[in-house]
């Protein structure tokens, strides 16, 4: 005889062996061993303080009743489909409910740790996500969700022993098997159980499961606070109370009331009708030992607000939390004057706050502020902290600085305290409360995945202690410029204020400070490589398997089944409107004929002495990886752009990698150049797993010798892995960073021309920057400028990330093009714009650049396009060791050497000579044997 237990949807039932078998066959097969809890230092508030957790059939606010806020924890499920949702969902409601989420449904451990990073208390996983959760996160937010497939294999004890990892048996079907294995595993020192229903149970069915020390999950739509009016559901009050035991004659329940910061206010009892009837109508009530149900607050006015009710530890006592209410016009004389002295009547009937006295610490400075608040006098200091913002800026400020400089104890107390009292004034003032500051604590204190502690750039270097150089990392190593892709700090965006650029005369700052201000946007070295670096190894290991699940996490592409999408491409899936197709050919010809005249024709040969003839010839390389950002953007222009030079140059092999739509597809746009350039095939994936497959190969794959094209930091991050790797045999293009403009203009320049080239790239990102250099121009020409920048970005769709591209970006104010250029140099921009009279001279100039327009018909934009010169370009300085990718870009040379037995003659001494100062007699000999066997046939 066996029984069943559903474990996760999808899977088959749970096949457990019945009574009376229980006692031996039942802990084994189940994998859990009960003698090893006892002793075992899990937190058993984890076990019995939840006496029901209702399940929400889907992420909607309005299954969050207030209702079930009185029990706060409810339980959801949560998929590929539905994770984004999730992820706002839970920390949106987080103040109210706890989330126990099922998770089992989701491939990537990563976002279930996010969903956990979120505030969810608790997960529910398989065994083969449990295995790899546990190192990361605490056992008491980890449940197992039995399965079959581990079944008597004792995997699951071996997992769970000496753990506080809790059981979920989800959706049961036969009751009296589930409880007469519940009655097995015990009650005492153990991990928490969940419950949940194949079937509608009956209230005597989730009764009898809170009894046995478990806690059921049941059916948001199923639970109400009022049988009367709802009989057909199962009544909220009676299972709690299920779940509570009482060792007094009368059955009455040690009851704690606390406020929403902890803070006890009283011991009362309850009873089975008074919690009823709180949940019913959401106050407090209670049980009279002599007057019955006792409604706190009938007579006083001190009435309560029920906010939640849980158990302790051990079920023998209730707690409730609540909200204090009343305005104690009930009250005698005495007691309302008391209460405009000191806030809302308190919980005791002496009018004190508590049963043990007033309110200390901060919840007392809390009630203080408040007071004070709504009745200082008119123009007193406490009024004009309330009102003055900025006085109250400077006082935290003063404040936090002396705490920051005290040294004693005592000093630190002190200047703590102070701190403490002006930023709850802050708080208060904007009507938050320390109960809304420690719920962001608890949410804080949730988190799995912690960012880096680096402050803010204005802070760093303003206190005592060192701080690390920008160019160093952990522990003071030094790190190359290129081996870590720099993670920009969002700046907060002001957007209040005009959008203008900071000047400066280059003359009247000192060199420190001109590089101070042509420095670009403020980068840190970020972790980057800590998340990157498994994704390439998961990839390594894994294959096609490991980019579908990424596939699936970060590009939302739930149901794709191939990660290569190969050739010949459908036509079907290159639909495209007449005028877009035009676009690209004339696109591509214009890139083709570019690259076409930059071939090197023929081979290069030069006689270097008598019978020695050197050659240089070239050969594409052979099979080429092309990165072309994407997902939700369309980019074409980048296929081009790395598309048709590989094409040109003759590379034998042309794979595309780019982020698939969520439905799975790549942008007909992408399918349609890839189909020209001849490509071979395109991967379906993105980030630094498109980067690992194209360096290594999977199944599908092909493995490339060079992988090129822009992307965000995780690309270039994984750019800078695999080239690094010499297991991987791979090159890449050039490093990356934010895109970057530098325009130079003097009288003759158009403001509106001018004012569109430094928008065109500020757009791209917060991260960029542009920087105008102005030759000779008066405040009234500088004006226009500025005038026309500000009109133009305000009516551009991405103003918010121009504001703050603008926001760290510089007017340079020379006098004549040389001094411009001079500083065009020093920066080495991506894009330089010359919006100056005879422009072409100028070039001559140039030593430092991605690419240069030249003169005022010669928008950035026809480069990133269809001009035909190429946009993949050096950033963040780059420029001064790269050049931007040309058809040199997908080609090697190789070199020979002929020699003729005059020239080994000719040259033979000076090798031998060399090779016996370097002690390669090898080397030597090599030409010695030579010499000797010609001098031999003499």
């Amino acid at each position: 005889m066996t029984g069943n237990l559903y474990p996760y949807d999808g899977a088959p039932p749970l096949l457990l062996p019945a009574p009376p078998l229980i006692p031996q066959a039942t802990v084994k097969q189940l994998g859990i061993l009960h003698a090893s809890f006892h002793n075992c230092p899990f937190d058993l508030s984890a076990r019995m303080s939840v006496p029901l957790v209702a399940s929400l059939s889907s992420l909607s606010e309005s299954e969050l009743t207030p209702a079930l806020s009185y029990v706060g924890h409810v339980s959801i499920t949560v998929g590929p489909e539905n994770l984004d949702e999730a992820l706002t969902f839970i920390p949106k409601n987080f103040h109210r409910f706890a989330f126990s989420v099922n998770v089992a449904a989701l491939p990537s451990v990563d976002d279930i740790c996010s969903l956990l990073n979120a505030g969810a208390c608790r997960v529910f996983v398989t065994y083969d996500q449990l295995r790899v959760l546990q190192p990361q996160v605490d056992d008491s937010r980890l449940a197992i969700l039995l399965d079959t497939s581990h079944q008597g294999d004792g995997k699951v004890a071996e997992a769970i022993l000496d753990t506080s990892v809790g059981l979920y048996a989800h959706k049961i079907i036969d009751f009296d098997f589930t409880t007469g294995w519940l009655k097995e595993y015990g009650s005492d020192d153990r991990p928490p159980v969940f419950v949940s229903f194949g079937y509608a149970p009956s209230l005597k069915d989730v009764e009898a499961i809170g009894k046995l020390a478990a806690t059921p999950i049941v059916a948001a739509e199923e639970l109400t606070v009022d049988p009367e009016k709802e009989p057909a559901k199962l009544s909220i009050g009676d299972i709690v109370i299920a779940a509570v035991s009482s060792d007094r004659q009368d059955k009455l329940i040690s009851t704690l009331v606390t406020d929403e910061a902890g803070i006890a206010l009283g011991l009362v009892y309850s009873s089975p009708e008074s919690v009823k009837e709180s949940l019913k109508t959401g106050a407090g009530v209670y049980q009279s030992r002599k007057r019955g149900l006792w409604y706190k607050g009938a007579t006083s006015g001190a009435v309560q607000e029920l906010v939640k009710i849980d158990l302790d530890c051990d079920g023998d006592c209730l707690r409730f939390v609540v909200r204090q209410k009343g305005n104690g016009e009930s009250l005698p004389q005495t007691c309302r004057t008391r209460t405009q002295l000191i806030g809302p009547p308190g919980f005791c009937h002496l009018q004190t706050a508590t049963c043990f006295g007033e309110y200390r610490g901060i919840s007392r400075l809390q009630k203080t502020l408040t007071l004070r608040k709504e009745s200082a006098p008119a123009g007193s200091y406490t009024a004009r902290l309330f009102s003055d913002e900025k006085l109250l800026q400077a006082k935290i400020m003063e404040e936090a600085e002396e705490l920051c400089q005290a040294k004693t104890k005592e000093d630190i107390a002190f200047e703590a305290a102070d701190l403490i009292y002006f930023a709850l004034t802050k708080c208060t003032g904007a009507g938050v409360s320390f109960q809304d500051i420690e719920r962001n604590l608890d949410a804080k204190s949730l988190k799995v995945i912690r960012r880096k502690g680096d402050a803010k750039e204005k802070w760093v270097g303003k206190g005592d202690t060192q701080t690390p150089s920008e160019d160093t990392e952990r522990g003071g190593v030094k790190l190359a410029p290129e081996a870590v892709k720099l993670a920009t700090e969002r700046s907060e965006v002001k957007t209040d204020e005009r959008i203008k650029m900071a000047r400066f005369n280059p003359k009247t700052s000192s060199p420190r400070e001109l590089e101070g201000i042509l420095k670009r946007p403020a980068q840190r070295a970020s972790d980057i490589m800590g998340i990157v670096t498994p994704i390439i190894e998961s990839v390594k290991q894994r294959g096609d398997a490991a980019l579908i699940e990424y596939a699936a996490k970060f590009d939302k592409a739930v149901g794709l089944k191939s990660a290569v999408l190969s050739a010949p491409f459908p036509t079907e899936l290159m639909q495209l409107p007449q005028e877009t197709i035009d676009a690209i050919d004339l696109s591509f010809e214009n890139i083709r004929k570019f690259h076409e005249g930059q071939k090197e024709r023929g081979t290069l040969v030069v006689e270097t002495m008598p019978g020695v003839k050197c050659s240089r010839f070239v050969r594409p390389i052979e099979r080429v990886g092309l990165y072309i950002p994407g997902g939700t953007a369309v980019l074409p222009s980048t296929a081009l752009m790395l598309g048709v030079p590989a094409l040109v140059a003759g590379c034998k092999k042309i794979i595309f990698a780019s982020p698939p739509r969520k439905d799975g597809s790549v942008t007909p746009e992408i399918l349609y150049v890839a189909q020209k350039v001849g490509a071979e095939a395109i991967v379906l994936a993105g980030g630094a797993q498109a980067v690992a497959a194209l360096a290594y190969g999977t199944e599908t794959v092909p493995k490339v010798d060079k992988i090129l094209g822009p992307g965000n930091q995780f690309v270039t991050a994984g750019k800078m892995f695999v080239s690094n790797d010499t297991s991987a045999g791979v090159s890449i293009d050039m490093p990356a960073g934010p895109s970057e403009v530098l325009v130079v203009a003097d009288a003759e320049a158009n403001p509106a021309f001018v004012a569109s080239d430094l928008l065109s790239q500020a757009e791209h990102g917060e991260d960029s920057q542009v920087i105008l250099i102005a030759v000779g121009l008066t405040e009234e020409q500088l004006a226009a400028i500025e005038e026309e920048l500000e009109k133009q970005a305000l009516a551009l769709p991405r103003v918010d990330i121009v504001r703050g591209s603008i926001g760290h970006s510089v007017t340079l104010q020379t006098d004549t093009v040389e001094e411009a250029i001079e500083l065009s140099n020093q920066y080495a921009p991506e894009h330089l714009i010359l919006q100056i009279k005879d422009a072409a001279k100028a070039v001559d100039l140039v030593q430092h650049a991605g690419s240069v327009f030249i003169g005022h018909w010669t928008p950035e934009s026809v480069g990133d396009y269809s001009a035909g010169v190429n946009h993949s370009l050096p950033t963040y300085g780059y420029a001064r060791q790269y050049s931007g990718v040309n058809l040199a870009t997908y080609v090697k040379h190789l070199t020979s050497s002929e020699l003729t037995e005059q020239g080994l003659r000719n040259v033979g001494g000076a090798v031998m000579q060399l090779a016996k100062v370097e002690e390669l007699e090898a080397h030597r000999r090599a030409v010695g044997i030579r010499l000797e066997w010609l001098d031999s046939r003499r």
